[in-house]
């Protein structure tokens, strides 16, 4: 269920997603409210592009520490990519 920051007070959130574009993203939030996952979303920048490297907008998933693993998982089952750290796509 998407949720504000506000219902995560004391919780460490972990970016798992950056949708791209909003059939993506809403797409992402069908996947998390289908198996129950409370999520923030926030739209944020990020660099994209090869030949023109410019900003753009997406939208950044976040998941609670302890719901990580199950929610990448959702992601990879359904053919998208989860956000790492050390590779950022």
């Amino acid at each position: 269920m998407r949720r504000e920051e506000t219902f995560f007070p004391d919780q460490e959130l972990v970016l798992v997603y950056i949708a791209k574009r909003l059939r993506e993203a809403r797409k992402v939030e069908d996947l998390f409210d289908a198996h129950s996952l409370d999520y923030l979303v926030e739209p944020d920048r990020y660099r994209g592009g090869v030949l023109f490297v410019r900003e753009l907008i997406g939208a950044f998933f976040y998941l609670p520490e302890a719901a990580v693993p199950h929610g990448r998982e959702v992601l990879s089952s359904a053919g998208l990519k989860p956000y790492e750290p050390d590779n950022p796509a």
